[in-house]
C-alpha cells in the first residue's frame, strides 16, 4: 500500500458522480455511478469477472450457505427422537446443537483460525474442506451413544462450519462495487437464515418417512452432493489489491482538479477486455484447492488477533451487538416454536410445526429484499443528495421500519400463544419476527463492511465474535426467561427489542464521528498489512 491519507473517512466514498469528475470509472457510459472499489487493470481481479462469471460465484457461495445450515440445524424438530433412542438428555442436545450455545460459540471464536486461513492461502480451499467435514459430522451423529460424544462433535462441526458466518461476506465483497453489495448481502442473509428454517421443515417429513437417522444421512448427502458442484465451479476470489479507499480518495482529490477537455474518453464503464492485462487462468487453475500465497507469516498471526482489537471501533462493536440482538429472537423463536404449537389448543405434528417454518421463510425473503435490493437503490439516492457521497449510516435510515415490526412480531408471538389465538396468528407473528431479524441481519453486515472495507475479513471476524457471544450468552438464559410465562417473557423482550433497535438512530447521529476518531489507527492497520480487501 501506498498513498495512504490519514485524513481519509474511512467509508466515506464518493458513489455518485453528481459533480461530474473525468477521472473516475463509472458503472457505464450512460450512468452516473462510481465504481468503488476502483478495479484494476489485471484480467484475474475478481472486479472485473464479468456478470455471469460473477453470478455463478454467489450462486455457489449460496450452495454453501444453505447445504452448512442444514447440516447444523436439520436436529431442531427431531431432538425428542434422537434422545429417546440414544438416552441423552434433551439439555445436553440442546447445549450443542448447530446455532446453540456450545455450537455457536465456537462458530464465532473459530473463526480466529479459519477466517486468517482463508485470507492467506484461499478461500475455496477452505470452504472445499468446511463442506466436506460438515459431510463428516452428519455421518457420525446417528451413531453417536454418549454426551461427550455428542458435545465433541458439535464442537468440531462448529469449529468446520466458521467460514459461512464471517467468510462468505468477504467473498461477496471481493466480486461486487459498493454499490450493489447490499443486495447479495440481503441475498446471503435469506439463505443463511433461510436454510435454519428450511431444514427443520424437511426433517420432520424425513422423519416420519425413514426415521432420525436418515435425516442426517439425507444432510451429510446433501452437502456432498455440495461439495462436488463447489469443487467444479467455485472459484477463488482472494486478491492482493495494491490500493484502498484512501489511496482512490487521494487519486481522486488530485486529479479532480484536472481539466475535463477529454472527458468522453475518461469517463468509462468497468474495464474493457482489451485494456486488461495479464494471462486469464486456465480451467485447471482455478481447480486448485489453493491457488497461491496471499499474505506473509506475520500478517497470519496478525489477523489471529487483530479482530480482537477492532472491537475498540464503536462501529464493529455496534454491528455485532445489533447482529447478534437478532440472532437472540431467532433462537426464543426456535426454542418455543415447537412448545407452543405442540401443545394445547394447537397441537401440532412434528411436521405440522415445521411446515409452520413457511412463515418466517416469507417474513426473510421480505426483509432482505428490502435490506439488499432496497437498500441499493436508496443509498445511490441518498448520496445524491450529499453530493455524491455515500456515508455507511445511510443505510441505517430503513430500520426505522423495524422499530414496529420487532416489538409487535414479539407481542403477537408471545401473548397470542398465551391468550390461544388462531394457528394463523402466530405463524404471521413468526413471519414479522423472521422479517425483522432479516433486515437487522443485512444492514448490520453491510455496514461494519462499508464502514471498513479494506479489512474486511478481519471486520467480520470481529462481528461475528460480538454476535456469537452475546447469543451464546443469552442462550443460556431463555429457559429461565420463559418461567414468567410466554406473555410476559415476550412483552419484556419487545421493549428490550425495541430499545436496543433504537440505538440505530445514536448510530446515525454519531457513527461518522466515531470513524473519523478511528481514522488514523485503522489507516495504520491498512498499511501495515492488508490483502486489499
Amino acid at each position: 500500500m501506498h498513498d495512504i491519507d490519514a485524513s481519509v473517512v474511512p467509508g466515506s466514498v464518493y458513489l455518485v458522480d453528481v459533480q461530474e469528475k473525468t477521472t473516475v470509472v463509472h458503472a457505464g457510459k450512460d450512468s452516473a455511478i462510481v465504481l468503488s472499489p476502483t478495479p484494476s487493470n489485471d484480467i484475474n481481479d475478481p472486479l472485473n469477472w464479468s456478470r455471469g462469471r460473477k453470478l455463478l460465484q454467489v450462486v455457489c457461495v449460496m450452495i454453501y450457505t444453505s447445504t452448512i445450515g442444514i447440516g447444523t440445524t436439520v436436529l431442531y424438530s427431531i431432538l425428542q427422537p434422537i434422545s429417546n433412542d440414544t438416552g441423552i438428555s434433551l439439555s445436553t442436545l440442546n447445549a450443542g446443537t448447530g446455532y446453540n450455545d456450545v455450537g455457536i460459540l465456537v462458530l464465532g471464536w473459530g473463526a480466529l483460525i479459519n477466517q486468517p486461513l482463508a485470507l492467506t492461502f484461499g478461500k475455496r480451499g477452505i470452504y472445499l474442506i468446511s463442506v466436506l467435514g460438515n459431510t463428516a459430522m452428519c455421518l457420525w451423529t446417528p451413531y453417536i451413544k454418549t454426551e461427550s460424544q455428542w458435545i465433541a462433535s458439535k464442537i468440531v462441526q462448529g469449529y468446520l462450519c466458521t467460514p459461512v458466518e464471517s467468510l462468505c461476506e468477504v467473498s461477496i465483497a471481493d466480486v461486487f462495487f459498493a454499490h450493489e453489495r447490499g443486495t447479495y448481502f440481503g441475498i446471503y442473509t435469506l439463505f443463511l437464515f433461510g436454510s435454519n428454517y428450511f431444514a427443520p421443515l424437511i426433517a420432520g417429513f424425513i422423519y416420519d418417512g425413514q426415521g432420525w437417522h436418515w435425516v442426517m444421512y439425507w444432510a451429510a448427502i446433501i452437502n456432498f452432493g455440495s461439495f462436488i458442484v463447489l469443487f467444479f465451479f467455485m472459484e477463488e476470489t482472494n486478491f492482493v489489491r495494491n490500493t484502498s479507499e484512501a489511496t482512490e480518495a487521494v487519486n481522486l482529490s488530485t486529479k479532480g482538479s484536472a481539466e475535463k477537455d477529454d472527458k468522453e474518453s475518461t469517463i468509462s464503464s468497468p474495464v474493457s477486455s482489451g485494456d486488461l492485462r495479464g494471462v486469464p487462468k486456465t480451467y485447471l487453475q482455478r481447480l486448485a484447492l489453493f491457488g497461491g500465497r496471499y499474505a506473509s507469516n506475520k500478517l497470519l498471526l496478525t489477523m489471529t488477533y487483530r479482530p480482537i482489537i477492532l472491537l475498540r471501533f464503536p462501529v464493529i462493536f455496534w454491528a455485532g451487538f445489533q447482529y447478534g440482538t437478532c440472532l437472540v429472537w431467532y433462537n426464543v423463536l426456535n426454542a418455543t416454536c415447537s412448545l407452543i404449537l405442540s401443545e394445547q389448543p394447537y397441537n401440532f405434528r412434528a411436521s405440522s410445526v415445521g411446515l409452520a417454518y413457511i412463515g418466517p421463510l416469507i417474513g426473510m425473503f421480505i426483509g432482505t429484499f428490502y435490506s439488499g435490493w432496497v437498500g441499493d437503490r436508496f443509498a445511490v439516492r441518498y448520496a445524491r443528495r450529499t453530493h455524491g457521497i455515500r456515508e455507511p449510516e445511510h443505510r441505517l435510515w430503513l430500520m426505522v421500519v423495524s422499530l414496529i415490526l420487532c416489538p409487535a412480531s414479539l407481542i403477537l408471538w408471545g401473548v397470542g400463544a398465551s391468550k390461544g389465538i388462531h394457528w394463523v396468528g402466530l405463524v404471521f407473528g413468526m413471519g414479522i419476527i423472521s422479517c425483522s431479524t432479516g433486515i437487522g441481519s443485512a444492514l448490520s453486515i453491510g455496514y461494519a463492511l462499508d464502514s471498513y472495507k479494506d479489512l474486511g475479513g478481519e471486520v467480520m471476524m470481529a462481528v461475528i465474535l460480538v454476535r456469537n457471544t452475546l447469543s451464546f450468552a443469552i442462550g443460556y438464559g431463555i429457559t429461565p426467561w420463559l418461567h414468567m410465562g410466554y406473555q410476559n417473557t415476550f412483552i419484556s423482550a419487545a421493549f428490550v427489542g425495541l430499545a436496543i433497535t433504537m440505538t440505530f438512530l445514536i448510530v446515525i447521529k454519531w457513527g461518522k464521528s466515531w470513524r473519523i476518531a478511528s481514522r488514523k489507527r485503522y489507516w495504520g492497520y491498512v498499511a501495515t498489512g492488508t490483502l486489499g480487501h
